[in-house]
Formats: C-alpha cells, structure tokens, sequence
C-alpha cells in the first residue's frame, strides 16, 4: 500500500481525513475514567470502548470531509485524537484511504 505523499500543508482543519477513518478507530485505550466522564455521552460508542461513528466518521466531527472540519469536543477529545499529528503514519494512512473514497 502506498500511503499519501506528505506536504508542508497538514491543515487539520480542512481535512478530517483522521475522524473518518474507522469505527474501530478511535478507541479509548489509556484515559482515565474522569477524563471519559467529560465526553458528552452521544458521542460515546454503545459498547463504550471508542467514539461513536455514522459510516466510520466520528459523530463529533462537524463539517465537511476536505473542506473545513472541526470536532465538537476538542477540548475533551481522547488520548488518541490527541496524539494523531499532522504528517505521522496515522496521519497519512488516514488521508490516503480518504483519497481513495474521493476517487471512487
């Protein structure tokens, strides 16, 4: 697999590539049960273990996929929403199978 081509321009907020990448991604894996209680529980899976995803875009992703995008909950986001940063392999394998949902 070939994973996107990094640039100088990780714009965060006109991708989302990260937020709609899986269900089974993110998951809650290192928060404490405090820092799980401040997540709004709508946005919480029904089996607790992650967020909540529609078609594998967590339901705390506002806007538009490549466009402008912004999470509801950014101040409380999990662990790993925290560490995914612009540019690491997260984030290119997240944009890459972005790229290919556009293309088909």
């Amino acid at each position: 697999m070939t994973l996107a081509v990094p640039t100088d321009d990780f714009d965060c907020q006109s991708c989302g590539a990260c937020c709609s990448y899986s269900q089974d991604w993110p998951r809650f894996s290192l928060e404490t049960d405090a820092d799980l209680d401040l997540i709004p529980p709508e946005y919480v899976s029904a089996d607790l273990g992650g967020m909540r995803c529609e078609d594998n875009r967590c339901l705390a992703l506002d806007g538009k996929l490549g466009v402008h995008v912004g999470c509801k909950i950014y101040a409380v986001r999990p662990i790993v929403c925290r560490t995914c940063m612009p540019g690491d392999d997260e984030c290119l394998m997240a944009r890459h199978k972005l790229s290919q949902k556009v293309l088909l």
